[in-house]
């Protein structure tokens, strides 16, 4: 089961964090404009980079604590930017449905043990 859920996650991440390098433009008009659009490329390839090392973690025979570690504090983390600066109205609503997503990833990985 956790390597389903990595895997789950890893592809998220890495589609989510492409998504505004391939096409800012339909990433603004889903999430908001933006502007300063290299911080949001650059938090994109470190969610990219976050996706490909969970992705290659669940490879191995065992799921390294670190995987895990890494993979729920990213989580974690995703949800709660999106949940302080949302609930600022700094960004768009839609981050918190983001939030959402990524206390279920956080969740079910802890219970998976």
């Amino acid at each position: 089961m956790t390597r389903r859920i990595l895997r789950i996650q890893g592809a998220y991440y890495v589609g989510t964090g492409l998504w505004p390098l391939l096409s800012m433009r339909s990433f603004e008009r889903v999430t908001g404009p933006k502007t300063d659009k290299w911080l949001v490329q650059t938090v994109g390839l470190l969610a990219a980079c976050i996706g490909v090392t969970l992705l290659v973690g669940v490879r191995s025979d065992e799921v390294d604590e670190a995987v895990r570690t890494l993979a729920i504090a990213s989580a974690l983390s995703f949800a709660g930017i999106d949940v302080v600066h949302g609930a600022r109205r700094r960004i768009s609503p839609i981050y918190l449905a983001d939030a959402v997503v990524e206390v279920a990833i956080s969740l079910a990985l802890l219970s998976a043990g």
